[in-house]
């Protein structure tokens, strides 16, 4: 697939700032990392310790060595690490209601517009359920490269440069194609303090 790198470029000061803005305007909580190290600290002062806490599959996550931290340094009651313990045959209904109502959960989304709304694509839709719903609690990391001008562009930049970047992550590690099989758009969230959305000036992620 072809990738239209124009939408790896990161935001400009001017637009992460509208996009802060219109965030917490429409119901989210909304902040601006510097950098990487300033994001992972960040996340880990708004966990409270031995807090219950679903990871989802996230390359900004990994990159940033947050998913390492939270499922293996003992600090959290990681459902990812009960996961490692459980038979998918035998128990996969409880991991799906596991992965589906988490107290907290960590991940990242495919596209913020600079008018405050928010865009995450699936092939399985495994963590849009507690994204939309299910957690207590969400925290979003996000590059600022995933800022787009709209909900039309958000599309665009999902289909021409995510699923190109996730499709040769998925047959690198798991030997399958990926697909944009469903969509989650939040425009606005109703309770308050749910969602933290967190934006790094860094391009992290895809």
């Amino acid at each position: 697939m072809e990738i239209n790198e124009k939408f790896g470029i990161l935001a400009n000061e001017e637009s992460i700032r509208r996009t802060v803005e219109a965030l917490i305007k429409n119901g989210f909580r909304a902040e601006v990392a510097e950098n990487s190290e300033a994001t992972r600290k960040r996340v880990l002062e708004i966990l409270p310790a031995g807090a219950e806490v679903m990871t989802m599959t996230s390359v900004t996550l990994d990159t940033l060595g947050i998913s390492k931290e939270i499922n293996e340094s003992g600090r959290f009651n990681s459902i990812r690490g009960k996961f490692t313990q459980m038979d998918q045959k035998t128990q996969g209904s409880e991991m799906r209601k596991l992965g589906a109502g988490p107290d907290w959960v960590l991940g990242s989304v495919h596209a913020v517009t600079e008018e405050g709304e928010v865009v995450v694509a699936s092939a399985t839709g495994s963590q849009l359920p507690a994204y939309a719903y299910g957690a207590g609690k969400v925290v979003w990391v996000v590059g600022a490269q995933k800022i787009v001008k709209n909900l039309e562009e958000g599309m665009q930049r999902i289909r021409e440069y995510t699923l190109p970047l996730e499709d040769e992550r998925a047959q690198k590690f798991y030997g399958v194609h990926s697909s944009l099989n469903k969509w989650l758009i939040f425009e606005k969230e109703g309770n308050a303090d749910r969602i933290t959305i967190i934006i790094i000036k860094e391009k992290l992620g895809f």
